[in-house]
């Protein structure tokens, strides 16, 4: 987090002087390819407990942990002030207890996540630097899971969690360096967006439930538009 800290601050620095790109404005036609620090923050509540046959305390609740990975993003403009952008990158995430069982009893573990999402942002021309809000759809398809450590012992030999569609809410801004096409670039997207997780023992649903995920993805880096 550190990192992304100081690239925002360095952003904002940049910010107060006059953008050096003689035609920045005029960006039609153009693409961005960005390279990214990303912080990956989900919730993982429980909200619906559809089944149970083990007994789970009443007052049961999880968290999905937090993940930092790099990713990257390609953007194009359709208008000087309109583009699409879609990211690529995948995080790994483990579902720990937070009341209930034991706080920090792994439920999940390992779960490879690809964050699927294309957004629309509408970019403003503040001088030397270039903010946006956007949004758009998103497809959260999980890789991979394995049980958690805590789960074994109860006879669970697999988990699921299900692929699930929803939307994400985003803002930001670019600044240039130069006019070279470099920049630094800043994003944060608030994705709105569910999964239903399964615990089997063989083939027997033992548990299944509803989880928010509603992940916050927070990102910062360089950025190249040609």
């Amino acid at each position: 987090m550190k990192t992304f800290l100081m690239l925002g601050g360095a952003a904002l620095a940049l910010a107060a002087a006059p953008a050096m790109a003689q035609n920045d404005t005029d960006r039609a036609g153009d693409i961005q390819f960005k390279v990214l620090g990303t912080a990956v923050l989900p919730d993982g509540k429980i909200t619906a407990v559809n089944v149970d046959i083990v007994g789970l305390p009443a007052n049961t609740q999880t968290k999905a942990n937090d993940n930092v990975v790099p990713t990257i993003a390609v953007e194009y403009f359709l208008t000087d002030n309109v583009s699409v952008e879609t990211i690529a990158g995948t995080t790994q995430h483990d579902v720990d207890a937070t009341a209930g069982l034991p706080v920090g009893a792994e439920l999940v573990s390992d779960a490879l996540l690809l964050p699927a999402t294309v957004t629309a942002k509408y970019h403003f021309d503040l001088g030397g630097v270039k903010p946006y809000v956007g949004g758009g759809v998103a497809y959260f398809i999980w890789l991979s899971d394995k049980p958690g450590a805590a789960t074994i012992p109860l006879g669970v030999t697999d988990t699921d969690l299900s692929d699930e569609f929803g939307f994400a809410l985003q803002a930001g801004f670019d600044v240039p360096l130069g006019d070279k096409g470099l920049g630094l670039t800043f994003d944060a997207k608030r994705y709105f967006i569910d999964t239903t997780a399964r615990w089997f023992a063989g083939n027997t649903l033992a548990i299944e439930t509803e989880h928010k995920l509603d992940a916050w993805v927070i990102s910062a880096g360089v950025a190249y538009r040609f």
